[in-house]
């Protein structure tokens, strides 16, 4: 029963945070030190996913060489002005390519 206490409360959170944006007032919204925020904020989510799905296993941190070899790849890709649906291929062959040679 707690676990869906837990749903419904997260899912009405979400939704005030939704009806909170759309209720800001526009003269809020063209601040440009919000506009910034707004456009950081996106970027170090995922930077922040990206190194958790690099170096986490479970509740402890954990170096795997073919997860590190993938994401490094995917940053040189990135580099290379690689289309980003390349770079995800580059990313996960090389993590693939390491774990089939047994490094992983």
């Amino acid at each position: 029963m707690s676990l869906w206490i837990a749903v419904l409360v997260t899912a009405l959170g979400c939704f005030a945070l939704k009806l909170a944006g759309l209720a800001a007032p526009q003269r809020l919204l063209n601040q440009p030190h919000v506009q910034r925020f707004a456009a950081i904020v996106p970027v170090a989510l995922l930077a922040a996913l990206i190194v958790l799905e690099t170096f986490a296993a479970g509740q402890r941190i954990e170096l795997d060489a073919p997860r590190l070899a993938g994401v490094s790849a995917a940053a040189l890709a990135l580099l290379l002005r690689a289309p980003f649906l390349l770079v995800l291929v580059v990313a996960a062959a090389t993590t693939a390519s390491l774990r089939l040679a047994g490094l992983g």
